[in-house]
This record gives structure tokens, C-alpha cells and sequence, in this order.
């Protein structure tokens, strides 16, 4: 599997290297400023992307406008963005397009390995993932939208793990439910939040874009 990196940090980008070469991916290109990052995607077009939100020049979301960039130009271009702190506008602008094939996870997470790639390998199927502190924060936003309000609190925990990317089997196993029981709480869930008939995965990422208050452009 071919990634493009971006992180700005010598010892992190050296690590992460070495990280998912020892997983067996091909590192096509490393890099650690915004305009190399899309320039780099653009020519590689690789299977995934792992950037890091902030980048030179200006360090504020160069890598993330960098990936929304080239998503815009390659629809549906799988990208992990990694940040140092939960930043729910990140989400929502990654999200937006509804396509899935994006992760947010918290730069911590990296020190994890086995989790780390899974998410990876997630991403680059065309799922979504995000980070557990950030399902935290939406849960304990307050001013949820309608819509959500129509789901019980086990359709809403349902719906808090299939945000994180988990399949119906690794829900059913958290919660110590069947997955047939899964399927029910999750078709619930498509029919309380409106969402038209479609392939499974297309309607999983329009959930976790309502739960996130997000509209599809």
C-alpha cells in the first residue's frame, strides 16, 4: 500500500516511517510543509495519505487545506489526519463532502502501533474513523440536532462506534451484543436520521455526519 506523509517533526516523520514500513507499506513520499504535501499527493496519487494538520509556513491547517485540496481535485483520495488536540471544525471540514475515507486521530494515537495501522488500513478501504476524544467532546456538546434526539441511548452508543470506524462485528463485541442485534440498531438509526437507501457504507458516513451536524455539500 502506497501512503504519502507529511509531519513537520524530524523524529515523528523519521518514527512513522519506519513504523508503517515495518507494516509493510511503501512510503512514496515524505515531506513536512504544506505545498510539498499537495504537491506531493497530486503526482503520487498514493492509496492513503497521513498528514499532520499543522505545517509550515504559518503552522495553523496547512496540512489539513493541503488534503482538502487534493481530495477536491481527487475525489474520494483517502486521508488520516493526525493533530496534537481535538479540533471539531477539523472534522466537520474533512467529513463534508460525505465521500468517507477519512480519519482524525489525536497524534497520540501513533504510539499505539496495532491501532494505528488498523486505522490506517480503514481509511484506505474508503471508512471513516475518528478519534475517540472527539467523539467524547460531540457527546458533551450540547444543542444536538433533532433528528439525533429521536435515538435512544443505545442507538446513540451504536452510533458513537460506528463514528470511530467499528464494524457491526467490533460493535457487537464492545457491547456485548449479537451483530444481528447491531444491524437492527443501526437500521434504526438510518431510519430515524432520514437517510435514504443506499449502500451500507455510503448511509454509515452520512450518520456520522449528522451526528457531527454536518450537511453533505
Amino acid at each position: 500500500m502506497r501512503v504519502v506523509l507529511a509531519e513537520d517533526l524530524f523524529l515523528l516523520r523519521d518514527g512513522l516511517i519506519r513504523m508503517l514500513q515495518a507494516y509493510d507499506f511503501e512510503v512514496v513520499a515524505a515531506v513536512d510543509t504544506g505545498p510539498d504535501l499537495l504537491q506531493a499527493l497530486l503526482t503520487e496519487r498514493p492509496d492513503v495519505a497521513v498528514v499532520d494538520v499543522r505545517l509550515p509556513p504559518t503552522f495553523t491547517d496547512e496540512g489539513l487545506q493541503a488534503a482538502l485540496e487534493a481530495r477536491r481535485q481527487i475525489p474520494g483520495l483517502p486521508v488520516l489526519v493526525l493533530s496534537q488536540y481535538v479540533e471539531q471544525l477539523y472534522a466537520k471540514e474533512l467529513l463534508a463532502d460525505g465521500s468517507g475515507a477519512i480519519g482524525y486521530l489525536l497524534k497520540d494515537r501513533v504510539f499505539d502501533p496495532d491501532q494505528f495501522v488498523e486505522t490506517v488500513h480503514r481509511v484506505a478501504a474508503g471508512g471513516t474513523a475518528l478519534d475517540p476524544q472527539v467523539i467524547a467532546m460531540l457527546v458533551n456538546n450540547t444543542g444536538r440536532s433533532k433528528p439525533l434526539e429521536r435515538l435512544t441511548p443505545r442507538e446513540r452508543e451504536v452510533l458513537e462506534l460506528m463514528a470511530e470506524g467499528r464494524s457491526n462485528g467490533a460493535i457487537a463485541e464492545r457491547m456485548v451484543i449479537t451483530e444481528r442485534a447491531v444491524k437492527k440498531h443501526t437500521a434504526n438509526i438510518f431510519l430515524k436520521l432520514d437517510l435514504p437507501p443506499s449502500e451500507e457504507d455510503h448511509r454509515r458516513v452520512l450518520a456520522v455526519l449528522a451526528f457531527l451536524e454536518v450537511a453533505p455539500s
